[in-house]
């Protein structure tokens, strides 16, 4: 079941890469674009990182353990299409901190089988699936949609042409496997 999951979560990454590969010129397109490849990163993946775009200069936001997390989290979003300058806001926690027990470390918390995976790949995965939904779906125009999951609570960004496209894209965010509740932040603009 486990293995299932994680097949559909790295084929729901691979779908949306390519989807917004090829239309990765909008700030939507490239946030999206950058987070999926941020969840498919085996040294950044278990991190939360806020990823926003404003005139193709990606802002990367939250906190890393390591200095070598930070650096590459860093590298992946300036190899990312359509992506024109980086602004590193990432921070790397004290060692006193990643020695704390802190629970959002997921290489530091007992392995339990029985728990959802929501909070590392999850987020991720959510945000990924929303996305590659929101592409295919002929109503939302979803390279203008900005999609943030944390903790799957969904938050939905940008502007829409209409309620029914902005009805449509709620919709598809409460849908999604996964997501606990949707902030609908979207604005209609004619």
């Amino acid at each position: 079941m486990k293995l299932q999951k994680l097949f559909g979560f790295l084929g729901v990454v691979a779908v949306a890469a390519a989807m917004t590969t090829a239309c990765a010129q909008t700030d939507a397109g490239i946030s999206t674009s950058v987070k999926s490849r941020l969840a498919a990163d085996d040294t950044v993946k278990a991190y939360r990182i806020d990823v926003d775009t404003k005139d193709k200069v990606v802002t990367l936001r939250g906190e890393v353990d390591t200095p070598a997390a930070k650096d590459r989290a860093v590298e992946v979003a300036r190899a990312t299409s359509g992506v024109r300058d980086v602004v590193d806001v990432l921070k790397v926690a004290s060692p006193a901190a990643a020695t704390s027990g802190r629970i959002d470390d997921a290489r530091d918390r007992p392995r339990d089988d029985t728990r959802d995976d929501n909070s590392t790949v999850g987020d991720a995965g959510i945000t990924a699936s929303i996305k590659t939904k929101m592409l295919a779906d002929s109503t939302v125009g979803g390279l203008k949609i900005n999609v943030d999951t944390t903790d799957g609570v969904v938050s939905l960004t940008g502007d829409v042409k209409s309620a029914a496209e902005k009805r449509r894209a709620v919709a598809i965010a409460r849908e999604t496997d996964g997501v606990k509740s949707v902030n609908d932040k979207l604005e209609i603009v004619k």
